[in-house]
């Protein structure tokens, strides 16, 4: 993706910026509910059927009744990462837990046709120069990150001790012996001199609301439990033959839907995609990678230099060059263009912000035009335009997905931002009219917007007894995100209170595993019991995040979704889910100095 040249933007109509808003505003109330996140299911009770593993068969164990070194809640990127730093700091015995059947986390989780990352394969998987690995293409593909999770685990000896299809139920801290006690669903009740957390938002699936979802008679599943024995496939691509007779509803039109839609256009007899609001769909441009290019650029520290150039482009630095070539990079090539148009002495903040909003005003007016030009229906083509600002919801990029809607028996069903009506046991109601179908697949997404206990399954109990619950009753409190007072030896690994880089978390998650494996080792070296940061570090740490911008997605006029709290006033604790002020390359620049230099400033080893 390029910025259009001058003549491209010359030729456009001017924008109706007053228009436009008023548009996105409209489109804004439509969707606007009272019920915020309440509008989804907690899949549990005689809904738990959706959270059981297709993929992996649970075997039984006894209890483990032992003590590690670290324990590590989370077989995602986060405790790969966290493992693998850890054991290279010569801390071998670390043992993670993941209630999936192997390790992934979201990558073990979905397995839907077409599920692939959305940010570059060399920069999104992790450890790539470690494992030696080369991605085969641009954008990978969820069978090629699954192996690299597992390709991390055997290298680095994870799976010795891992507890698969294993969930925490108790994890508290044991004062007179500086540990923490785990207890679980399979009967372990072990100790651990350190823990880890990385949970994530991205695990948890959930079901919209709609009335009578039990009622249905066909078959259903959602889509981070694929069910390839009902469609015929595999996650590699197979075709879905048991489908060539069906008729499949598919109810979601965010990230995964846009993925999975082209493989169902093709395998279904007929397919209703299902749609409240339209995604915004990009250009994605995937190819493979040139084995012999890559050979050239994979020199020693490689990774490391095109995670740091994607976050100089994306997140306000000044790379002189553009090493990954993305939507993200697109997106801030094309506000700092706008910017850099400004006279010196207009770059205003108020100005700055203008040339802000005139580059996201542009952008959306290309990818509205993009549907024009792929689908031939048109009334079909105008209800798939995404009526928002970019960041409002998550961005998608995608090459067949507009282009599905041009196969035979492949029916936008839009609501009109209502959603659907209820569900009946032949299928289901938009607008009256009743839809029946075979099949009901749930493209819902996961919990974002939830208490952490409830995402998590667990409270985390600290010293006297003080609940995590507690702790953040009014907000994240944290230092780098990564340490809480009142926690001793637990360490947060996820991207809030530190970096803060939205478009490419694995990055937050593999810098914090060195962070947390460097302060282990000292620990160790050093004899120290119990390493805590103090309050009075803490307190510093969260006033230094308030001095900033705050949180930069979800404008009023955006479109309800998970970046915004479903369009509803996230309270006053949304104020802490931000990062440090002066943004993520300066966050990863101070990080590395404070973890080099030996000094741990503001945490205590006792």
């Amino acid at each position: 993706m390029t910025i259009a040249d001058d003549t491209t933007q010359a030729s456009r109509p001017a924008i109706d910026k007053k228009a436009l808003l008023a548009k996105y505003i409209a489109e804004r109330d439509k969707r606007l509910r009272a019920d915020g996140n309440s509008q989804y299911l907690e899949v549990k009770g005689r809904l738990a059927h959706y959270l059981d593993d297709p993929y992996t068969p649970r075997v039984e164990r006894a209890p483990k009744t032992d003590h590690v070194t670290f324990a590590f809640v989370g077989g995602g990127f986060a405790g790969l990462v966290t493992g693998a730093r850890l054991v290279e700091a010569g801390v071998t015995d670390v043992r993670i837990i993941e209630k999936g059947g192997d390790f992934g986390g979201t990558w073990y989780w979905n397995r839907y046709p077409g599920a692939q990352c959305d940010t570059a394969s060399m920069i999104y998987m992790p450890l790539l120069e470690e494992t030696g690995h080369m991605p085969t293409e641009k954008y990978a593909h969820a069978p090629e990150i699954l192996e690299q999770c597992q390709r991390i685990g055997k290298q680095y000896g994870l799976y010795e001790n891992a507890l698969f299809h294993t969930e925490i139920e108790d994890l508290s801290w044991d004062e007179a012996n500086s540990r923490w006690v785990i207890s679980t669903n399979r009967g372990d009740r072990f100790t651990a001199s350190f823990i880890g957390l990385g949970t994530g938002p991205l695990h948890v699936p959930k079901l919209p609301g709609i009335p009578g979802i039990e009622s249905f008679k066909g078959h259903s599943f959602h889509t981070s439990r694929w069910d390839y024995d009902y469609t015929g496939g595999d996650p590699k691509g197979a075709p879905m033959a048991k489908l060539a007779d069906k008729r499949v509803a598919i109810i979601g039109t965010g990230a995964t839907s846009v993925q999975a839609v082209p493989h169902l256009a093709k395998a279904c007899k007929e397919l209703l995609v299902v749609q409240r609001t339209p995604s915004s769909v990009d250009v994605r441009a995937n190819a493979p990678i040139d084995p012999e290019w890559f050979s050239s650029i994979a020199t020693p520290g490689w990774q490391l230099r095109w995670l740091e150039n994607f976050t100089a482009n994306q997140a306000g630095g000044n790379a002189e060059v553009d090493l990954v070539q993305d939507g993200w990079t697109d997106l801030s090539r094309r506000i700092r263009g706008k910017i850099m148009q400004l006279p010196p002495e207009d770059r205003t903040p108020m100005k700055m912000l203008a040339a802000y909003e005139d580059s996201d005003f542009e952008k959306m007016e290309e990818i509205r035009a993009r549907v024009n030009s792929i689908v031939a229906d048109t009334e079909a083509a105008e209800k798939l335009k995404a009526w928002y600002r970019q960041l409002c919801k998550r961005p998608c990029f995608h090459d067949t997905y507009l282009q599905a809607f041009n196969t035979p028996g492949t029916r936008l069903i839009d609501t009109d931002g209502k959603g659907v009506e209820k569900i009946t046991e032949k299928g289901f109601v938009v607008a009256g009219v009743e839809y029946e179908v075979d099949c009901i697949i749930y493209a819902s997404g996961f919990e974002v917007g939830t208490e952490y206990k409830r995402r998590a399954g667990f409270d985390l109990v600290g010293r006297d007894g003080l609940k995590l619950s507690e702790a953040w009753a009014e907000g994240m409190k944290s230092k780098h995100g990564i340490h809480v007072h009142g926690f001793p030896n637990a360490f947060f690994v996820q991207p809030t209170q530190g970096a803060n880089l939205i478009s490419n978390v694995p990055h937050n998650l593999t810098d914090s595993g060195r962070t947390i494996a460097t302060m282990v080792k000292h620990a160790l070296d050093v004899g120290a019991q119990q390493v805590e940061v103090t309050q009075e570090a803490q307190d510093a740490w969260v006033e230094l995040l308030l001095t900033g911008m705050g949180r930069m997605m979800g404008a009023p006029d955006c479109t309800p979704g998970y970046y915004n709290n479903e369009g509803q006033d996230p309270g006053p604790a949304a104020k802490l889910n931000v990062g440090y002020p002066a943004g993520a390359t300066a966050y990863f620049k101070y990080i590395d100095a404070w973890r080099s230099s030996g000094q741990f400033d503001g945490v205590a080893f006792r």
